[in-house]
């Protein structure tokens, strides 16, 4: 803001009655109660946007390695459940030769339907509990109801570019404590929890069967048609959905007390033969997928990385069973001795890029999903030296799969890589030493299903429940201020769109001060690295082991050789340009670390570095140029 200029806000009073003034991206809530019959709410999002041009795909395509042709899975477009639902296919063959997704109306069969987009809606509930009680309700808890689109790329969804909105909220019944576990109650709350979801989803359901024209973000006019996508939702919510028992899968029929043995997939036709011994599953619930053409909630339900395998697998049972192994072996005392030690190893890690600092070790009240993915990258060689080497070999084969699970182009080489990592996840010895007492848990046992899931949804990065959780987690206080938040970031989204598009928004504070500074940066590498030092805390007296945060890059020094064996590590220490003969050199100033030895630990299946020094024992520094990283 120039010298003498007034503000554009007087407050913050008046910069929320600006925002609240804003038309556009404003989308007004509406209540319902829920019963049988009812008025039907016309909800309409803002699905499309400008700021999503040339990440939408709008057809369905099969995507292959222009090398070796080999299938390859990436964004949602390219798998094969929405390649079937636009009728190319009429069924699926999957790996495990069980045919699925067996479509009995496909979009293809309707003439009027040709040429149309197909838009499948994701969706996904998470019931959430707020730090305050809820004036309007009385309640700490509220059920938040998301939804996004399949035709955005992973990479916007997984950047929560507003391609994922509040679309409703379901109802949480309440009774006493006596009624609790009532059958009559668990009943009712399990059909309302369809029956909303439901009556949410109705003002979809004629533009699923007949296409509508809809101006997309690219300026185009298009007919689209709409479907239900895949669901995304923990265990006991999939319990709910699949309207199965708690301990059973709700994906295939594998037996309760055997869950590795192989079963055939769930289906829609199980739950209309209403046999509850056979499949478990209860007959006299209606999932709301029934009101809605071409949906079966069991082949909808997706895999949850953050739910199945970073909480459940690693936090909820392979931290805990090493907790419980120590304790068996060594006993209570020198258990917690070992743990302590542990801490200390996660509290030593170096402030470095893509690692969390965990000051007080793992003794954090509550767990957040960032908290477990950061644990997951130190936990390992925290433990080692402490416990068997079969269970370092365990989490091991764990931190493989989820890993090349989460990648964001699986190929075939790459769900080999995952089987074969799968079947390394030995967890017997658990069972041997009486830790747990069966391997039939439902969040490792999902595992198994990666691969079929992965051909049929694609990369399950852009289908977790970590995405949604970022909605919520913006406005935690309550309900009402939950509300307000989004509606006001959906109108800013909006306004910010729109005043890219006239021009107001070129260039920023940040581009303008370093226009204006232009200072002269160092001539030589010795002086800019003597420039980089002077920018460091300077101690008297013994020298402690103190980093500077700074980024991790890998160095291609052979570009013949696969993985690690043709990367040098180096941590940049700052990026700069110069020119010789008219040619602009975007160069960077590292600091090397060396790797210690041939090839990464047999057990962690981690590559050990130290910091590189020269015979002087000064810093091994060098400028490299940018395409080398």
């Amino acid at each position: 803001m120039k010298h003498h200029n007034s503000l554009p806000f007087t407050d913050y009073k008046d910069l929320y009655s600006v925002i609240d003034a804003t038309q556009l991206g404003d989308v007004p809530w509406q209540c319902f109660s829920v019963k049988h019959t009812g008025e039907r709410p016309e909800v309409i999002p803002l699905w499309m946007d400008k700021e999503y041009d040339g990440e939408i795909d709008y057809v369905p395509f099969h995507e292959y390695d222009i090398l070796d042709d080999k299938r390859q899975w990436k964004d949602f477009m390219s798998r094969d459940w929405v390649w079937q639902q636009a009728g190319c296919l009429r069924s699926i063959i999957i790996a495990s030769g069980i045919s699925v997704g067996h479509s009995k109306d496909e979009i293809s069969k309707d003439p009027d339907m040709h040429g149309s987009v197909f838009v499948p809606i994701i969706l996904s509930s998470d019931k959430t509990t707020v730090s305050v009680v809820i004036p309007t309700t009385g309640n700490n808890e509220y059920y938040p109801l998301y939804a996004s689109i399949c035709n955005v790329h992973n990479n916007v969804r997984r950047a929560h570019h507003n391609t994922l909105v509040i679309i409703g909220f379901l109802a949480i019944p309440k009774t006493d404590k006596k009624n609790t576990d009532d059958e009559v109650f668990q009943m009712f709350h399990r059909q309302l929890y369809h029956s909303s979801l439901s009556m949410i989803l109705q003002s979809l359901k004629p533009v699923m069967t007949k296409y509508e024209v809809v101006h997309c973000g690219d300026g185009h006019f298009r007919r689209v048609i709409y479907g239900i996508g895949p669901y995304i939702a923990d265990y006991k919510e999939q319990v709910v959905l699949g309207c199965i028992i708690q301990n059973w899968c709700p994906k295939c029929l594998a037996i309760q007390t055997n869950l590795d043995s192989s079963g055939l997939y769930h289906c829609h036709e199980h739950a209309d033969l209403v046999l509850w011994d056979e499949f478990v599953m209860i007959g006299n619930l209606v999932p709301f997928t029934n009101d809605f053409p071409r949906a079966d909630i069991y082949e909808l339900l997706s895999p949850d990385v953050l739910h199945q395998l970073i909480k459940g697998t690693f936090k909820d049972h392979l931290v805990d069973w090493v907790l419980k192994c120590l304790k068996l072996i060594h006993g209570t005392r020198q258990a917690e001795e070992i743990m302590s030690d542990t801490d200390h190893r996660v509290a030593a890690v170096v402030s470095f890029s893509g690692l969390q600092w965990f000051p007080q070790g793992r003794n954090f009240k509550q767990w957040t999903g960032n908290d477990s993915k950061a644990l997951m990258k130190v936990f390992i060689s925290a433990i080692e030296d402490h416990i068997h080497e079969d269970i370092i070999c365990c989490f091991h084969a764990l931190l493989e799969f989820c890993y090349l699970v989460q990648c964001n182009v699986i190929t075939e080489d790459t769900l080999n890589q995952i089987k074969d990592a799968l079947t390394c996840f030995h967890r017997q010895l658990f069972l041997d030493l009486g830790i747990i007492s069966t391997l039939s848990l439902p969040c490792q046992h999902s595992m198994s299903h990666y691969a079929d899931m992965i051909r049929l949804f694609g990369s399950p990065n852009g289908l977790c429940s970590s995405i949604m959780e970022s909605k919520h987690i913006k406005a935690h206080n309550a309900l009402g201020q939950m509300l307000m938040s989004n509606q006001c970031l959906d109108k800013l989204a909006a306004s910010h769109v729109d005043f890219s598009a006239q021009g107001m928004l070129a260039g920023t504070v940040l581009s303008n001060a370093i226009d204006d500074l232009k200072r002269k940066w160092a001539q030589t590498v010795i002086a800019l690295a003597d420039e980089v030092a002077a920018t460091c805390p300077q101690h008297e007296g013994s020298l402690k082991n103190l980093y500077q945060r700074n980024d991790c890059m890998f160095v291609n020094i052979n570009p013949d050789v696969e993985g690690m064996q043709g990367l040098k590590v180096a941590r940049v220490l700052c990026f700069f340009s110069f020119k010789h003969n008219w040619i602009e050199y975007p160069c960077a100033l590292v600091q090397w670390f060396d790797k210690l030895g041939d090839c990464a630990d047999e057990d962690t299946g981690m590559w050990m570095v130290q910091l590189s020094v020269r015979e002087d024992g000064s810093q091994n520094l060098a400028v490299i140029h940018i395409d080398t990283v």
